[in-house]
């Protein structure tokens, strides 16, 4: 088994798995997956079912439409090629709502519903790690 299916595996929800052949389509094997998160839209709250997948070298977005459940990429960014990468926490309806600005200049939301503040705390250090540059050594 390659490194992304075991990854996935551990990090994804069971309804994730409906996308597993998308996020697959997208994500080299050898690249492990960090989080697997159901997400909503902001303004948006009946546009479907939507999930993130971030990885250490890309980000993915698939959206399952309503009425007719069809699944549909909508992101499948390069980490690089993001830009003002935001996100804020909300421990009263615990999760994180995601912003950034992709390759083709639209700005992105996403609020990721999560169980808990402990589980709002864990992804927000996964956020951190994958999501801010880190310094170039030479």
């Amino acid at each position: 088994m390659d490194v992304f299916l075991s990854t996935f595996a551990a990090a994804a929800p069971p309804a994730a798995n409906r996308h597993l052949p998308i996020f697959r389509s997208c994500v080299d094997s050898d690249d492990p997956v960090t989080l697997v998160a159901r997400c909503v839209r902001p303004g948006a709250p009946l546009s479907g079912d939507w999930f993130l997948l971030l990885t250490r070298r890309r980000l993915v977005v698939t959206q399952d439409t309503r009425p007719l459940h069809r699944l549909r990429l909508h992101l499948n960014a390069n980490l690089r090629h993001l830009s003002n990468v935001t996100w804020r926490l909300d421990l009263s309806k615990p999760g994180i709502e995601l912003g950034f600005t992709a390759m083709d200049g639209v700005r992105e939301r996403f609020r990721m519903r999560l169980g808990d503040s402990e589980t709002v705390w864990r992804v927000e250090q996964l956020l951190r790690d994958n999501l801010i540059p880190k310094p170039v050594t030479v």
